[in-house]
């Protein structure tokens, strides 16, 4: 019997993000790419006699009890009747309240190794349901999928076969964003009766990384532009520096960026600097994440 195992939660970024209808409960839907980045935390998960116990390094993610990953692992337990317990160990490489589904990868992660050390009581199906009930971003996350369209609240998703692997480059302001305030922002920017438009997504857009830049932009940009001048200038600073791809990555603060080599990714990188934000190298992945190592 497997008495531990570690997954590589990897970060995501958004390469296009339209926000749709407020739904009558008060969250909105979305379309929206999502790719996957190798950057990652690394989740350990241990079988132990009974309860969640957390340790995280790296990064402060907040009161226990509201960390994705621990209430992702209670529901796993929950629905394989509490016969154990586990200690989540979270190594965090993914910025916090940056857009990039760090909270959310440790969350499919736990669902996933919990899971293995049951045995795999869960059918996959059910643990995307349990995703799609933690956030936006897990059920993409939680299916390992390098490249998926996504609709909804992230549940609906189709499946991609991403361009090849892709230098890319993350800056992350040294300011978070609170999502809430984010989609507040972009309530307040739009008119009463505002509506979408008719638009056709081409399947030959898909298959180049040029092609997706000129799919659109992400709705969140000019909301949190407004209101943090030092995100939209960051984003202006890397859009001179000719990349292929240049987005905020959902509803921010950080931006990514890809380039046609790592030379040129490098480059911006030196341009940009560190004394504002925090810069990240890394690539997009082209095959999907790995499962849980023992």
């Amino acid at each position: 019997m497997t008495d531990q195992v570690t997954i590589a939660a990897h970060a995501k970024a958004n390469l296009f993000l339209r926000v749709l209808a407020k739904e009558e409960s008060g969250y909105h839907s979305l379309e929206t790419l999502f790719t996957l980045l190798e950057l990652h935390d690394v989740v350990t998960v241990e079988r132990t006699s009974q309860g969640i116990a957390l340790d995280v390094e790296g990064a402060d993610t907040g009161p226990t009890e509201d960390n994705l990953a621990y209430r992702a692992a209670k529901m796993a337990l929950d629905a394989t009747g509490n016969s154990f317990g586990v200690r989540l160990r979270l190594t965090k490489h993914i910025p916090v309240r940056a857009g990039l589904g760090g909270g959310s990868s440790d969350a499919a992660a736990a669902l996933h190794a919990v899971n293995y050390l049951a045995d795999g009581a869960v059918p996959r199906h059910e643990l995307l349901q349990f995703a799609a009930r933690l956030g936006s971003d897990v059920p993409f996350l939680a299916t390992g999928a390098p490249m998926a369209l996504a609709w909804g609240r992230g549940e609906r998703m189709y499946r991609l076969q991403p361009p090849k692997t892709c230098p890319a480059l993350l800056a992350v302001p040294r300011v978070g964003i609170d999502t809430a305030a984010a989609y507040r922002w972009v309530d307040a920017g739009r008119s009463e009766g505002f509506h979408r438009g008719a638009v056709a997504l081409d399947p030959e857009a898909f298959k180049t990384w040029g092609g997706i830049g000129r799919l659109g932009g992400n709705d969140f940009e000019a909301a949190v532009f407004a209101t943090q001048p030092v995100v939209r200038e960051l984003f202006e600073q890397l859009a001179e520096t000719r990349p292929l791809v240049v987005r905020l990555s959902g509803s921010g603060s950080a931006i990514i960026a890809l380039y046609k080599s790592e030379a040129e990714r490098d480059d911006a990188a030196m341009q940009i600097g560190e004394s504002r934000q925090r810069v990240i190298n890394t690539t997009t992945r082209a095959r999907p994440a790995p499962g849980p190592a023992i």
